[in-house]
């Protein structure tokens, strides 16, 4: 099946469904993801942004870019954030092809360095990023890691 990468900025008319998906995988409430991506589409400027691989009608893997995802490093900006890919269809590319995709958009915007907060390791090296260092992210008690990425 073909996997489509829809940009909310280029399609708004995702915005209800994209904000339900993330609020499902994330456990952050709908109207939180409402917010920021209805500055997505008032504002029109590189951050924030939000993306969603399709197979058919439903949406497979997903991720957005905001100025900070819940760290104490505002200077490490902007940050990918929120990178899913449903369980029934990891392992396929699907969320390195994803991470492309936002890399080329976001450099189109201007943006050359991106920053990503996980707990995973050796998952994001695949795909160009670099370990940079541990930062503290809100309300957790242990230290995550910081990637970099620069196009």
């Amino acid at each position: 099946m073909t996997t489509r990468i829809m940009s909310l900025s280029e399609h708004p008319e995702l915005m209800d469904e994209m904000a339900q998906w993330f609020c499902e995988k994330w456990h952050i409430p709908k109207e939180e993801y409402e917010k920021s991506m209805a500055r997505c589409l008032e504002n029109k400027g590189a951050v924030p942004q939000w993306f969603a691989a399709y197979e058919g009608n439903r949406i497979v893997c997903g991720a957005g870019v905001i100025e900070n995802d819940f760290h104490n490093r505002p200077d490490l900006t902007p940050n990918v954030c929120a990178v899913y890919t449903e369980p029934d269809r990891r392992g396929r590319g699907l969320a390195g092809a994803l991470l492309e995709h936002i890399c080329l958009d976001m450099k189109a915007r201007g943006i050359c360095t991106l920053y990503l907060l996980t707990d995973h390791i050796g998952f994001y090296e695949r795909y160009g990023w670099v370990f940079l260092c541990m930062v503290q992210g809100e309300g957790e008690e242990q230290p995550s890691r910081m990637y970099v990425h620069n196009m």
